[in-house]
């Protein structure tokens, strides 16, 4: 068997999907994509495709890691990264299916039959946080995760800082206890005022907070974890085992957040959720996109003991166009429950995707950018 076609799709909201397909008709499907630089990551996919994987054996999945990885002189990124994690993607998905099983099974079999999922509230700046809670309470999800803030000043008010820990009263008071509530500062927080925000936040008992720095500035981790209890979640903007490296080294991240579609793919998050476990660190992959990366997320939590909870799209504040459940066959699949999802037992990924419909919505013309946001004095803000 060999590689012999790949198309590329780019679709709404601001999603990319990829068509792998071999010799014999089998055809695997990846979301290789850097939100907001959907026409970049594309470009970086078809060079990896072209210089390495047309007319190569698909089985060979390891091999072409490292080749797409190790082949250039300048590796890692946000760009690279993401194109082969759509690659890989789709080889596990074509693996899956020559060989009639989920791609759990080929990673050694499950470790739980179903997947924790926490649903997103509140928008980029939250509001109305308190009865969407309980809406997404009442519809059986058990953990919800929201904004801290909207932009933040390197050292902004008391003011500022209430109306963060009112937002999250808000919505421990409409829940109560038994549900958990993720804050994530989305890395638009300063190391001086992520560490007022985790002592002021604490009273509320937050599941985690997410990114309360740039992972840039993960260096400040140790000191912010000595100003609160509260466990400490990044990884969205890490892509490879290296990059994680640093923090499980550091011993003061709780939980790490690798997505699929930017970390280097199945291959490269399974390691890494290796190397979590033996650090003691839990991990609760990134997933604010569309269904290959959801499905792909899911297989490598069903096999790895750190997992914890998973991020899902569905209904999120970027999906006004188009949701997660449009582009499959079978929608059924992602039905949550209880506030889990089962783990898919169909060949590959576990997914089928509705062809037709993404080449329908790949007539439109799709160009997501992230909004730039300003402070009051004209700088740039961190969104």
């Amino acid at each position: 068997m060999e590689i012999v076609d790949y198309e590329l799709f780019e679709v709404p909201p601001r999603w990319l999907f990829l068509k792998v397909e071999t010799d014999d008709g089998t055809v695997g499907w990846g979301e290789p994509v850097v939100e907001g630089r959907a026409k970049t990551v594309r470009t970086a996919v078809e060079e990896l495709m072209d210089t390495y994987l047309l007319g190569k054996d698909p089985a060979r999945i390891a091999d072409h890691w490292e080749t797409m990885y190790r082949g250039g002189f300048y590796r890692g990124g946000p760009v690279l990264m993401s194109a082969i994690a759509g690659i890989d993607q789709a080889l596990w998905d074509i693996k899956g299916k020559q060989y009639d099983a989920p791609v759990h099974e080929l990673l050694g079999g499950k470790v739980r039959d179903r997947v924790r999922v926490y649903q997103w509230i509140g928008g980029d700046r939250p509001a109305e946080v308190g009865e969407a809670a309980k809406e997404k309470v009442e519809a059986g999800f058990t953990a919800l995760k929201m904004n801290g803030t909207a932009e933040m000043e390197r050292i902004d008010s008391p003011a500022a800082v209430q109306q963060a820990v009112d937002r999250l009263a808000e919505v421990r008071d409409a829940v109560g206890d038994e549900v958990d509530i993720g804050v994530d500062f989305h890395g638009r927080v300063s190391k001086t005022m992520a560490k007022r925000l985790g002592r002021e936040l604490e009273p509320y008992e937050p599941f985690f907070i997410e990114e309360p720095v740039l992972p840039e500035h993960n260096d400040a981790l140790p000191d912010i974890a000595q100003t609160t209890t509260v466990p400490i979640a990044t990884g969205e903007r890490m892509f490879s085992r290296w990059d994680f490296k640093e923090v499980f080294e550091q011993g003061v991240v709780d939980l790490i957040q690798p997505d699929l579609s930017h970390a280097g793919g199945i291959s490269e998050v399974k390691k890494i959720a290796d190397m979590a476990e033996a650090y003691d660190v839990a991990m609760a992959p990134h997933c604010p996109l569309g269904p290959i990366a959801l499905a792909s997320c899911i297989q490598v939590d069903a096999t790895s003991h750190a997992a914890l909870i998973q991020e899902q799209s569905l209904d999120i504040h970027y999906n006004e166009t188009s949701d997660v459940l449009d582009y499959l066959e079978d929608p059924s699949v992602f039905d949550y429950e209880d506030g889990y999802v089962d783990i898919p037992e169909g060949p590959g990924l576990g997914v089928d995707i509705d062809e037709d419909h993404v080449r329908e919505m790949a007539e439109q013309d799709v160009d997501w950018h992230n909004p730039v946001w300003r402070h009051d004095d004209g700088s740039v803000a961190e969104w």
